[in-house]
């Protein structure tokens, strides 16, 4: 959401039967502008690749501040990803927001695809509805999986020479936040989701 009636979610997360089985689409627009304000909804048409929650949005793209988003980018035709960011990429260049604003794009470009080793599977126990992490599995690694706190921006990062200018990019982009790194993501992203998705920020109610 950017705080100002727009949202931006996946048809492949809420239009999930394992969601939200008796809901039609305008529905499901209806509760969010019930609940959360919302008088926009983009919708991607789906999400990251093997991801546990269904193709969630935060990814893929997320909100800088309203106006503007960063989208998750690659160069790279052979990414097992390409043709969900190219397809998110393009839809997101031709949106407009609640207030009628053509959306600003930025691209953020992903770490190099990391595949599960045959290390990395030993003492893991299978859970049901997860996915599987066999020796070779794809896991979509992503800087766009960030957390927004009070005054900070905090990335996963991978070990990886993209990290760097991911840092300094996402620092570019919003220089009223201080953007740290947690060099952990292959770690957590192997236990499934990544920073944004292990954790719940909570927006503060606008004074009257």
């Amino acid at each position: 959401m950017d705080g100002e009636g727009t949202l931006i979610t996946t048809a492949q997360c809420l239009l999930n039967p394992n969601r939200n089985p008796d809901l039609t689409k305008e529905e499901i627009e209806k509760y969010l502008h019930d609940y959360l304000g919302i008088e926009k909804t983009i919708w991607i048409p789906r999400g990251s690749l093997h991801d546990e929650t269904d193709g969630h949005v935060d990814g893929l793209c997320a909100f800088i501040r309203p106006g503007e988003v960063v989208v998750e980018w690659t160069d790279d035709k052979n990414d097992p990803e390409y043709d969900i960011i190219m397809e998110a990429y393009e839809l997101l260049q031709n949106a407009t927001d609640a207030k009628g604003r053509k959306l600003k794009v930025h691209k953020l470009h992903n770490p190099a695809p990391i595949y599960v080793t045959e290390e990395e599977t030993e003492g893991i126990d299978s859970v049901e509805g997860v996915l599987e992490r066999v020796a070779g599995t794809f896991m979509g690694p992503s800087y766009i999986n960030f957390y927004l706190a009070n005054g900070g921006c905090v990335v996963p990062l991978y070990n990886d020479p993209a990290d760097a200018v991911a840092l300094e990019t996402l620092q570019k982009l919003m220089p009223e936040r201080k953007v740290v790194g947690v060099k952990s993501g292959r770690e957590i992203l192997l236990g499934g989701g990544m920073v944004h998705c292990i954790t719940q920020q909570q927006p503060s109610a606008k004074s009257k």
